[in-house]
């Protein structure tokens, strides 16, 4: 399985929309746990990497320092 490379405030696409009916988040912590923010409600969720990764589709937007 290839790697994916995400970065701090990265927007990504999930596998599964979040239930406010979004599929857009921005990743705000980056660690053993990753958390995410919805760009939709700004409801945010701390997910173990291994899980993240498994789950994220596709980087939508890679953030510029």
């Amino acid at each position: 399985m290839e790697q994916k490379e995400f970065g701090l405030n990265d927007i990504v696409e999930m596998k599964k929309p979040h239930p406010c009916g979004t599929n857009r988040w921005k990743i705000i912590r980056l660690g053993m746990d990753i958390r995410i923010k919805c760009e939709g409600c700004s409801h945010s969720v701390l997910i173990p990497r291994r899980e993240f990764s498994r789950k994220m589709k596709k980087i939508l937007v890679k953030h510029e320092e």
